[in-house]
């Protein structure tokens, strides 16, 4: 599991470098040709959810141990 994890991330930040300079280069032609617009905000999509991957998924173990400040740890 954790190498699974760690490879999607992975994954995703070499997706985010690769398309971060697209969405620059677009972000510059939208303001010329605003038919690229469409375009641009797939691509920022794309970019939002190859962060979400980096950012949010937990690593296993992380969940091992609860905080110490959780009510389950406190009432025993």
């Amino acid at each position: 599991m954790i190498q699974d994890t760690e490879h999607g991330k992975k994954l995703a930040q070499n997706l985010l470098e690769l398309l971060a300079p697209y969405e620059e280069e677009l972000i510059q032609l939208e303001r010329d040709v605003p038919a690229f617009s469409s375009l641009r905000r797939a691509l920022g999509i794309a970019i939002a959810e190859a962060c979400y991957v980096i950012s949010d998924i937990p690593s296993p173990q992380e969940n091992l141990v609860p905080p110490a400040d959780d009510p389950a740890s406190q009432s025993q």
